[in-house]
């Protein structure tokens, strides 16, 4: 009896240490496990903190205290720029419109009964906000502090004002603008201005290296907002399309990136990795051709663009480009029965721009051109559209002597040409439209 007593004790103890030595083995598996998960983390709990975590019933969640340092280079790229960044607002006066019919309006019809309008409009109503860009502040000289903005932004305006990035609301004043390139320049008073940005050179950049784009997408409720991406190409061929006439009259070597550009993006810089400006957002592409939506192609104007036309805004308040004086139609909007009966051009002339018409007194007049005539190079430059023919004279400064090659009665000739400017901004635009 008592040795199978004895027996029995001694298998249970047998059980009791299993138990024992199993509950050590798993308790040291899970430390184990907790000790390999907190070094991965970089944590510094210990196995007394778990304890007590474990023990917590539900409901009782907590954050933890482990912090992570995530300040890299483009954030310190922001902070070096952030306080240069704007949001540019753009009034306009409203626009009042009396009726001559005081019962149109109670029945929705703003036409009479002879289907012409009864409403008069005057532009001498309320400011109002017409829209939003971005700006950015890049000098600060006698007094006053420079913004350059985008064209698009500031154009139809009445009145201008800016939003600074800690939120003090102020008048600007239009300094000028440039349509071709999309660019203006504004003025405000400098006093309360602590921070400038500064340009870098575009020239220097290239694909793949990261940049973050700064501006106030959808309005100054998200100024300040930042995206960051990369240089997707370094000079990007664009053309430029006169509004009115839906004509590509030139053409703009732009950055391309992915860095997300939205509404209200426009006029906002575009930063490289030390804080560097590197380009002013201007368009976002937002369809294809074909009407395919796409995401992820931004395009922002060189800085060393940037800094030439400015300096030009500032100190003239326009761009004088050099002119020819001449209107130009593409030679591929030309029939293929007039491009032999009255320009006479060989077989092998397939592109070119023809002449239309020669201002009087204009470098091209002094230079021997006249109407009809196909220039097809400007210096070394192969001219085959208007957009080209822009392209390659806006390389040019007033004064430069170009050699022009162009068709004339089937023979191909070339005449030395001095550029001249226009005698103002508009004609400058106009004969820009046209052909410079």
């Amino acid at each position: 009896m008592a040795s199978r007593e004895n027996k029995n004790n001694s298998g249970l103890w047998k059980t009791a240490i299993v138990a024992v030595i199993s509950a050590v083995i798993g308790g040291g598996v899970a430390y184990g496990g907790f000790s390999l998960a907190n070094r991965n983390s970089g944590s510094t709990t210990d196995s007394s903190s778990l304890v007590t975590q474990k023990q917590k019933g539900s409901g009782t969640t907590q954050v933890s205290n482990v912090t992570v340092n995530a300040n890299n280079q483009m954030t310190k790229s922001f902070n070096k720029v952030k306080d240069s960044v704007v949001s540019v607002i753009n009034l306009q006066k409203e626009s009042d419109s009396q009726s001559e019919d005081p019962f149109a309006g109670l029945f929705g019809d703003q036409y009479g009964s002879n289907g012409s309008s009864n409403q008069k409009s005057d532009k001498s109503g309320s400011l109002e906000e017409y829209g939003e860009g971005s700006g950015l502040i890049y000098a600060k000289q006698d007094g006053k502090a420079y913004i350059v903005t985008n064209n698009h932004v500031v154009s139809g305006s009445d009145s201008l004002q800016v939003i600074l990035s800690n939120g003090t609301k102020m008048e600007a004043k239009l300094v000028g603008t440039d349509e071709l390139t999309d660019l203006a320049v504004l003025s405000i008073d400098g006093s309360k201005i602590n921070s400038t940005a500064s340009f870098g050179n575009s020239d220097s950049i290239n694909p793949g290296e990261p940049v973050i784009a700064i501006g106030s997408p959808l309005g100054s409720k998200y100024a300040t907002s930042v995206t960051q991406g990369i240089v997707s190409a370094k000079s990007r061929t664009m053309p430029i399309t006169d509004e009115q006439s839906g004509q590509e009259t030139g053409e703009a070597t732009v950055i391309q990136t992915d860095a997300a550009i939205n509404p209200g993006n426009s006029g906002g810089p575009l930063v490289n990795s030390a804080g560097q400006v590197i380009g002013i957002n201007s368009m976002k592409l937002a369809q294809s051709n074909n009407g395919v939506s796409v995401e992820g192609m931004g395009f922002a104007i060189p800085s060393n663009e940037v800094v030439e036309i400015i300096n030009q805004l500032v100190k003239n308040g326009k761009v004088t480009r050099p002119a020819l004086g001449v209107s130009v139609v593409d030679l591929s909007q030309i029939s293929t029965s007039q491009q032999s009966s009255v320009l006479k051009l060989p077989d092998d002339v397939k592109s070119g721009a023809v002449i239309a018409t020669v201002e009087n007194g204009s470098a091209a007049a002094k230079g021997g051109l006249k109407k009809y005539d196909v220039i097809t190079a400007l210096g070394d430059t192969k001219v085959e559209s208007i957009a080209q023919l822009h392209t390659a004279l806006y390389n040019y400064k007033v004064g430069d002597q170009v050699k022009i090659t162009y068709y004339r009665d089937g023979k191909q000739q070339t005449a030395n040409v001095t550029l001249e400017k226009a005698s103002t901004q508009t004609q400058a635009q106009n004969k820009s439209n046209n052909a410079g």
